[in-house]
């Protein structure tokens, strides 16, 4: 199966196109650089993505921005969420802190990403 996607890992953008067959890559062309058959390997096989959030403080009206420490796989996005919209933690929440540890079975952190006093 061929696909077209688009490479991220730098400014210029390669098209590419990625021939998967048995759930490998056999082939990628359209690259100009060795990382794009990297990305193409990982979007094709096993994509994942980075997913950001806001968690409820308690006794606060503004929530605590998260994140995932690394990516996670791209099917858990929707499991993530929900995990995340049940999670409220309680100030003072630092900056790095894990807001919920192993999100989803992935063995990934959620962390703050900024300060609440």
């Amino acid at each position: 199966m061929e696909q077209q996607i688009t490479c991220i890992n730098c400014p210029v953008g390669c098209r590419m196109t990625v021939t998967v067959e048995d759930g490998k890559v056999v082939s990628v062309t359209g690259n100009t650089c060795k990382r794009g058959v990297a990305y193409a390997e990982q979007e094709c096989v096993a994509p994942q993505r980075m997913v950001t959030a806001v968690v409820t403080v308690a006794d606060r009206k503004t929530p605590v921005s998260v994140k995932t420490r690394t990516p996670i796989p791209k099917a858990k996005i929707f499991d993530c969420m929900k995990e995340l919209a049940a999670t409220k933690v309680v100030a003072p929440v630092k900056m790095g802190d894990v807001v919920c540890p192993n999100v989803c079975g992935t063995g990934v952190d959620i962390i703050a990403t900024k300060n609440v006093d």
